[in-house]
Formats: structure tokens, C-alpha cells, sequence
């Protein structure tokens, strides 16, 4: 379809200017709709109704393999690679594939030497959290 508003920071488009205005709140920062609750603001309503519901509990998104439901939709597909055993992040340095991103950025440590776990009491330095909390044992 046609996206004739086009953003002119990022050169994004949109079919209608309202779309265009909501983009742009990235842009400036503005959040307009705060949660009650916890104090959180967000850009647009649709991303506080997602919030709110961890509040509420509401899961509307289930797995029709496992019945296990979600808050949002995008936490359901990545869910349900763990079912198809689809590995769509990939690294860029050995190849390596993994299910979820947060997979794939830890695993990239192994590669840069990043280790931001560190112990308070002798100042040595993991790549993960897991690693550093059996570490603290020892002391």
C-alpha cells in the first residue's frame, strides 16, 4: 500500500498522518499514557494495554501445543520455536544458531570477551550470572 508520511528523522513511512504523529513520539520521548500501578508511561495506549496486563494477570495468547498462555503475542511466537525447533538468530562470527536473541547475545560473549558479572569480594569476572552466583560459593 501507499506510505506517503514519511518521518524525517528516520525516513520511515506511513500510509496516514496519525501513524506518522505516534512514530514520531520515539523521536521526541513524549509517553503520554502512564500506568496507574507502577508509574510507567509509554508512547502509545496499545503499548500500555500490553503492559497493564501484567497486572491484571490477563494471558491471551496461548500455545495450542502446551496450553501455556502469554501477555503478548510476540512472547507466543518466540514460544513456540521452542516447538518447531526454529533457530532464526544466527552468529555472525562461528554460525552458531539459536532460538531467542538473548541467547544469541550472550553467546557473542564468548567471542568479544565480555564479562559483565563481577564479583564484589575478589573482583573476578563472568560471562554469565549463573557462572558468578556458583563463583560466590566458594568464598
Amino acid at each position: 500500500g501507499e506510505r506517503p508520511y514519511e518521518c524525517g528523522q528516520c525516513g520511515q513511512s506511513f500510509p496516514d498522518y496519525s501513524s506518522l504523529i505516534k512514530h514520531q513520539r520515539i523521536h521526541t520521548g513524549e509517553r503520554r499514557y502512564g500506568c496507574e500501578q507502577s508509574g510507567k508511561s509509554f508512547t502509545c495506549t496499545s503499548q500500555l494495554v500490553k503492559h497493564q496486563r501484567i497486572h491484571t494477570g490477563e494471558r491471551p495468547y496461548e500455545c495450542g501445543q502446551c496450553g501455556k498462555s502469554f501477555h503478548q503475542s510476540s512472547h507466543l511466537i518466540a514460544h513456540q520455536r521452542i516447538h518447531t525447533g526454529e533457530r532464526p538468530y544466527e552468529c555472525g562470527q562461528c554460525g552458531k544458531s539459536f532460538t531467542f536473541t538473548s541467547q544469541l547475545v550472550k553467546h557473542q560473549r564468548i567471542h568479544t570477551g565480555e564479562r559483565p558479572y563481577r564479583c564484589g569480594q575478589c573482583g573476578k569476572s563472568f560471562i554469565h550470572r549463573s557462572s558468578l552466583s556458583y563463583h560466590k560459593r566458594s568464598h
